[in-house]
């Protein structure tokens, strides 16, 4: 506890002032469930074992330990830490995540992947780094050359190690522990936990700590009987898919949760240029204003109320309607509380979640801990938010009918009816009363993603089904390219270390690769069309399973076919 005997603060866990006033200064305001059991531990130098999945901030979970580790030892020529990662994408968020964390202690930090120039991640690590992020197969690559210096390396960090096994990583990450000092600290941070990642902590962590999130608080809580949905979007077009869903459900005031206090700030700035009266509330702000702010959101001048959880802790608005999380929370029992402001005293409530593909698991843990099914809906279309806003037009027209004194504008109907049909003037009045409503603004299609599942992942990985495997007869599916590589059954390999190795040297994700077929001495891959030369280049230097393939478009293979 703080000292005000409130939550847990980032100053109780034990971090330095230096760290503290950067986190500050970014908007965080308190800790996620997995930081505040995860940083002091990692702050006193024990090995740990902990099971959170993507959005639980996992990310500063571990970062923020190994920079202050940084602090005490200050910068040497070599990496004192690695973190592994399953994908290029991955690689890049964690690297900037490092960026944003140690900018003020100068901290150098280099992610490596497949599809970036060699050359420029050659002279980094010639010149000097403090952090790697890699992927595995990349990381083995510079190892083999002797380019990445592991001697004076003081923690390894696997992040998303479930998917990394998945992937076919698991003898890459093996013959990187074991070219890794035998006194580091070791972090492995898994959605799951299956008996291969227990192997893996028994042969490489030592007496770690255990900690596994979002299952005892939240259960302990009774989940609201509100109605819930989630809608799946990318990140870039968040603020849009926002306004589309407002514009459709017309809440008379709602609540929207974001992480921090820059999302917060910005997301109001956006939501009142597309016209909504929305308000900011976060910690950052004196008591005064948060006052100000509920008294417009009581008052019905403001119908938005845009905040972090630390500021809306304890509020109770009678008039709340709406509860949107921006981000999937960072915890199941923070999804509780959220959804719980909404539903009270057998009011009628709606929950909404935006979801990123990467946030899709743990969407399923929070299901799993609530023991409540979220239906992921399709995000309305321009059709869709055409058709609301008439209703909403027919709405506002019949309350005016029914209790408006209509007489005033008699005159007006008549003297226009001797020159036109009076149903023409029906419907001049209504579209005017339509687009003074704003409802006649320009919308644009947000384009539909899918979720990064378990099972459409195995799919990919294990060629599709029997449609997928037919394809080989008439060629490539539309749009794909099917590439050769000259490894097969014979060297061992498997569907996941093909995907492993595309995934992890080129800019595809897993999601993005066709059906795989797999012969005794070679393998067939699609690839997007637009997409194989990329991959054929980032292949060129690449080993899977300890072999360098051939890698090339397919030439007429069709005598070779796999039976």
């Amino acid at each position: 506890m703080n000292a005000t005997g409130g939550e847990t603060s980032f100053a109780d866990l034990g971090l330095r002032s230096e760290l503290l006033d950067v986190l500050s200064g970014l908007g965080y305001e308190e800790p996620t469930p997995i930081q505040r059991e995860t940083i002091p531990p990692l702050v006193e130098g024990h090995d740990l074992l902990g099971q959170a999945a993507t959005g639980t901030g996992k990310t500063a979970a571990f970062a923020l330990p190994v920079l202050q580790r940084m602090l005490h030892a200050g910068s040497e020529g070599g990496p004192t830490t690695l973190v592994l990662v399953p994908t290029r994408e991955l690689a890049i968020q964690v690297s900037e995540a490092f960026h944003r964390y140690g900018r003020i202690m100068g901290a150098r930090v280099l992610p490596i992947y497949g599809g970036a120039p060699i050359g420029r991640q050659l002279q980094a690590l010639k010149r000097g780094v403090d952090v790697v992020v890699a992927t595995p197969g990349r990381a083995l690559d510079h190892i083999g050359r002797g380019t990445l210096d592991l001697e004076g390396l003081r923690t390894v960090v696997l992040d998303e190690a479930d998917e990394m096994l998945d992937m076919g990583f698991a003898d890459d990450i093996e013959a990187i522990l074991a070219a890794t000092p035998e006194d580091r600290q070791t972090v492995l941070f898994s959605a799951t936990l299956p008996p291969r990642i227990d192997g893996i902590a028994r042969r490489h962590l030592r007496d770690p700590v255990r900690i596994e999130m979002g299952r005892t608080a939240a259960e302990r809580e009774s989940t609201p009987l509100v109605e819930q949905s989630a809608y799946l979007v990318a990140r870039a077009h968040k603020p849009a898919a926002l306004g589309r869903l407002l514009d459709i459900e017309a809440p008379t005031a709602a609540i929207i949760f974001c992480r921090t206090r820059d999302e917060v700030d910005q997301l109001t700035e956006a939501m009142n240029g597309r016209g909504y009266r929305a308000e900011a509330l976060h910690g950052g702000m004196e008591q005064e204003q948060r006052d100000r702010v509920m008294s417009r959101l009581r008052s019905g001048t403001a119908d938005l109320l845009i905040a972090t959880d630390v500021a809306a802790r304890g509020l109770d608005i009678e008039q709340l309607t709406h509860v949107v999380n921006y981000n999937v929370p960072s915890a199941p029992e923070a999804y509780v509380h959220r959804i719980g402001r909404v539903g009270r005293a057998g009011r009628e409530g709606v929950a909404l979640t935006l979801v990123e593909p990467r946030e899709h698991r743990m969407l399923k843990a929070i299901e799993r801990v609530t023991k409540q099914r979220i239906q992921v809906e399709r995000l309305p279309s321009v059709a869709d938010l055409h058709a609301r806003r008439m209703e909403l037009t027919r709405a506002a027209l019949e309350e005016c009918l029914l209790q408006d004194d209509l007489e005033p504008f008699r005159v007006v109907v008549e003297s226009l009816a001797d020159e036109f049909d009076l149903m023409e003037v029906a419907l001049a009045a209504v579209k005017l009363a339509h687009e003074a409503s704003g409802a006649a603004l320009d919308e644009q299609e947000i384009p539909e993603v899918a979720p990064r599942s378990v099972d459409q992942r195995r799919g990919q990985r294990e060629g599709g089904g029997g449609q997928d495997r037919e394809r080989y007869g008439r060629g490539p599916a539309s749009g794909m390219a099917r590439l050769f590589f000259s490894v097969g059954r014979s060297a061992g390999i498997r569907p996941q270390d093909l995907v492993g190795a595309i995934a992890g040297e080129s800019s595809l994700s897993g999601r993005d690769i066709g059906a795989i077929e797999i012969a005794d001495r070679f393998s067939l891959v699609e690839v997007p069309q637009a997409a194989a030369d990329e991959v054929i280049d980032a292949l060129r230097r690449a080993t899977i399973k300890g072999r360098r393939p051939t890698v090339r478009r397919e030439r007429d293979t069709r005598s070779r076919r796999p039976r």
